[in-house]
Formats: structure tokens, C-alpha cells, sequence
């Protein structure tokens, strides 16, 4: 299986070197025309366990592995990270289902592809060094940081929008040990991080590999060997449900994904590709509602106001990942694509063809939650299930119930609805607490921090806080630097020093 950019046919490269590589040298990302030729026995997967599941999937997109390198990435990817026996365990919410992806390391689904992606870089490498320069609106910066912690001949750089991500997020990024990562926050959204970082890409990966020969990569979802692992867990749910029977194979399942970059939603439609019986996918908004606006009338309009919110991780208005989508929807056309993203950079918009639209509508619908309707979400959970979920997925809980409600405004889903739930509730607890229960007031009078929120939601619920959430009260602050968006490449070029 060949890659090639989103933009151009012109260059086809393997997965190790996709991987490696992260963003094309055009800006594009890298996909397959191969993905509708590959059709594994999806039947047959519904006896296997996460792991064979895994290897079944990588042997068929990743085809430069070797049996022996993958099975190794796999063993060395899973084993004793998580929490829970079942890596994604699935539980019943109302008449919905929780797809619990935050039972890994750093208490966020961006685990179960960022423990695995370090494991496949580290079998691509030959005898360069790689720099990944990742840019995160909260949980990709802690879990990559974590994944490439003191990988030999890889360095990891990770910014974050300065006052942008909860407290919680914050120190699991500020504590971060390891002698190749380096930190910094960056004054502006996630936009912003996002935006020097493919700058960073465009004008110093030759410039880096020829005379410091470190190559650039990246860890975000724009990243193949980010991607391809999240495909894993719809197949894992739709197994869950069949096992339970709710589903009889070949029945379809709608899936809810809180959405900001368009990666987790997309590995669901990849998921639908390779064979998975996928109903809808449903891009579940907060108010940082592009994606709303977009699946509603085919324009994409970044040019609106950005709204801090309590679920931070989707405070995006670029999608990167739409564009593998826009790819996929436009038959493979480079050029048209190509024309979109220049009309999203210079216009700061875009807007498609009727005929992409209607390939869109074939799969997708879409839906937001103001800050309002998320609290009263996380409440509404709480009281009628006596379950905790975090902002994020709480988006995604209330656009489920409104589309089952209203079927005239948002269309009906008649099938089983699978809500992936995407980070521990304790990453925000003081925003989960006081949506449930109100501000929290201290015994002494001190202002409570998120520990004191963290721990009065879990003595309150009886909910348990994860370990590695609870220890980040005692660590010791390591990365403090703050850096304006013209200075990342400067920060990015001091920190190559990790691989000297």
C-alpha cells in the first residue's frame, strides 16, 4: 500500500516513510487510493481480541511492516498501560452506549494511538534522528510526550495555547519528564500553535535534515501512524455490541465523536470503508461550531469569532483532517483539493461542489452544544445514570439525545448509537463538578484549585480519580516557557539540542 498527498500524485512513499514523514512536503496529508481494494474479514474480527485486531488491520495498511515488527509494536504498545482489562471498555448511558477510550496513561483517547505511534516510528527510523513537532488544544501534547518519552534518536517538541487547556492539562504537560521533550505555551489558540507548526514544517524540513540531518514529524492525527490506530476501537465497539447482542452482524451503528481536528471521526469512516457496519457519523461541535456550519451548508468559514469553552480540546476552527475526507469525497482529485486548501488559507474559507456535498451527506450529519447545554449535559447524565462524563464527550451525549428527540430538526438515528467518550471527567473536574453540583467552597476559605475540585467530585460521586491525574499534585514544575507565535521556529531550533 502506496501514500501520497491529499494535493498531488506525484511522489508515492510507503507507510514507514509516511510515518516518518507526518506532513507532506506540499502541506497535504498523506492517504491511499488502496483503502477501497482492502477489505479484511470483518466477520472474522469479531472474535478476535484488541491486539489481533490491531495486528489484522496494520498488516493490511501498513504493508511495510513486517509481521515481526508489527507484532512487536503491539506488545510493546498495550501491555500494562491501561487500567482496565478491556482497553475500551463499553457501557450503557440511557439507551446509548459509552465507548470509554481515557482508561490509558494520560486519561485521554488520544493514548490508544500515541502509545502505539512511537512503537512504528521507532521501526521506520535507519540511521536519522527525528524532531516531532506537535502542536495541542490539550490531551495529544500529555499523551505524545508520554509515548515518546526517552525514545532513542527521537526528540519531541509540543506547544499549547497559553491559558487554552484546563489546569489539569496544563501540569500534564508542565511536569513532563524525559531528557528529549521540550515544552512551551504559545499566546494564541490552538489555531495559532497549529498554524506555526505547519509553518515550521514548510520552511525548515530541508533546511534541518540537510545540515543539522534531523528530519521533522509529527505526532498529531495529521500523522498516518496516528491515524490508522484509532480505526481499532469502532471495530472493538461493534464487537462489544454483536457479543451482547444488540447487533446481529451487518446491522448498522451509528457513532457520536465529539469532534475538533476531524481525526477520531474519520478513523470511524475509514473503519466504514474497510467494511465495519457504520450507520452515520456524527461531528458533535461546541461553539467553536465550524464543522456544524459546514456539514449544514458546504462552506467552511474559519473566519468567525474563537470561543474559549470548557471543553478546550475542541476549541479549533482549522480541521486539518477534513481535508483527507474532502480527498475521499472528491474522487481522489488533488487539484480540487488542492484549490480548497489555497482558498482556506488566502480567503480564509471555501466551499464545495454540490456533488461532495452529497457523497458527504452519505455518511455524515452534524450537531454542537453551546457552554449551557454541555453543563446541563453533564448534569443530566449524573442524575439520570450516575454517570460522570468529562465536557467533551458531554457534547456529544447531548447532540445523541437531540438528534433521537427531534428527528424534523436534526434527522433520526434508528439504529444503536455508540457516544465516544474521549477523556476522564477528572481532566476537568472543577467544570464537571460545578455543573452538577455548583462552586465548591473550602473548609479554610482558600480558592480550590482542580485538586480540591478532583477531590470532592470523586468523594461526592465515589467515583475513583486516576493515578496518574491524583500524582501530578506533587511534581515538580519543568517547562515554563511562554513564547509568541513569530518565536516556535526559534524555540523549535534550541530544542534540537535533545538530540546532540
Amino acid at each position: 500500500m502506496l501514500y501520497h498527498s491529499t494535493r498531488s500524485k506525484k511522489e508515492m512513499v510507503g507507510a514507514k516513510e509516511a510515518v516518518l514523514t507526518g506532513l507532506c512536503p506540499d502541506g497535504g496529508l498523506f492517504v491511499s487510493d488502496d483503502l477501497f481494494n482492502v477489505k479484511p474479514d470483518m466477520k472474522a474480527l469479531m472474535d478476535m481480541e484488541y491486539e489481533e485486531i490491531v495486528y489484522e488491520i496494520f498488516r493490511l495498511l501498513l504493508t511495510d511492516y513486517s509481521d515481526e515488527e508489527l507484532k512487536d509494536c503491539i506488545a510493546k504498545a498495550y501491555k500494562g498501560k491501561f487500567v482496565t482489562e478491556d482497553l475500551t471498555p463499553l457501557t450503557e448511558i440511557g439507551d446509548d452506549y459509552l465507548l470509554e477510550l481515557y482508561h490509558g496513561p494520560t486519561a485521554a483517547f488520544k493514548d490508544l494511538a500515541l502509545c502505539m505511534l512511537p512503537q512504528l516510528m521507532s521501526k521506520a527510523l535507519k540511521d536519522e534522528k527525528v524532531m516531532i513537532l506537535t502542536a495541542t488544544s490539550g490531551d495529544t501534547g500529555k499523551a505524545a510526550l508520554a509515548g515518546f518519552k526517552d525514545a532513542e534518536n527521537i526528540g519531541i517538541t509540543v506547544f499549547y495555547p497559553h491559558g487554552g487547556v484546563s489546569d489539569i492539562q496544563y501540569l500534564q504537560m508542565a511536569t513532563a519528564e524525559g531528557a528529549n521533550v521540550n515544552v512551551a505555551a504559545v499566546r494564541g489558540n490552538f489555531d495559532d500553535c497549529q498554524t506555526g507548526v505547519k509553518k515550521i514544517f514548510a520552511e525548515c524540513s530541508d533546511e534541518f535534515r540537510e545540515e543539522k540531518k534531523i528530519s521533522l514529524s509529527s505526532a498529531n492525527s495529521i500523522n498516518v501512524g496516528r491515524l490508522v490506530p484509532q480505526i481499532i476501537y469502532y471495530i472493538e465497539a461493534y464487537k462489544q455490541l454483536a457479543k451482547r447482542n444488540v447487533v446481529s452482524f451487518g446491522d448498522p451503528v451509528d457513532f457520536v465523536v465529539p469532534t475538533g481536528n476531524f481525526g477520531d471521526i474519520l478513523a470511524g469512516y475509514y473503519a466504514k470503508v474497510l467494511g465495519l457496519p457504520v450507520g452515520r457519523l456524527i461531528v458533535a461541535s461546541n461553539e467553536n461550531n465550524v464543522l456544524t456550519d459546514f456539514f449544514a451548508n458546504g462552506v467552511y468559514n474559519k473566519k468567525r469569532p474563537f470561543v474559549k469553552t470548557i471543553s478546550p480540546s475542541m476549541d479549533i476552527l482549522v480541521s486539518s483532517n477534513l481535508e483527507r475526507m474532502l480527498y475521499y469525497a472528491a474522487d481522489g482529485d488533488c487539484d480540487y483539493v488542492a484549490g480548497l486548501m489555497k482558498d482556506l488559507s488566502e480567503k480564509g474559507s471555501f466551499e464545495i461542489t454540490d456533488e461532495v456535498m452529497a457523497k458527504l451527506d452519505e455518511t455524515f450529519d452534524a450537531a454542537y452544544a453551546d457552554n449551557e447545554e454541555c453543563k446541563a449535559a453533564i448534569r443530566d447524565a449524573y442524575q439520570k445514570d450516575g454517570r460522570l462524563i468529562d465536557p467533551h464527550t458531554a457534547c456529544g451525549y447531548l447532540v445523541a439525545n437531540r438528534m433521537e428527540q427531534d428527528e424534523e430538526e436534526c434527522g433520526e438515528l434508528g439504529n444503536p448509537v455508540v457516544i465516544l467518550s474521549t477523556a476522564s471527567p477528572f481532566k476537568f473536574a472543577k467544570d464537571v463538578y460545578e455543573a452538577i453540583f455548583g462552586e465548591l467552597t473550602t473548609d479554610d476559605g482558600h480558592e480550590p484549585d482542580g485538586f480540591d475540585y478532583m477531590h470532592a467530585l470523586a468523594e461526592r460521586t465515589g467515583h475513583e480519580v486516576p493515578a496518574s491525574l491524583a500524582e501530578l499534585k506533587t511534581k515538580p514544575i519543568l517547562h515554563k516557557s511562554v513564547v509568541d507565535v513569530d518565536d516556535m521556529e526559534d524555540f523549535v531550533e534550541d530544542s534540537l539540542k535533545v538530540l546532540a
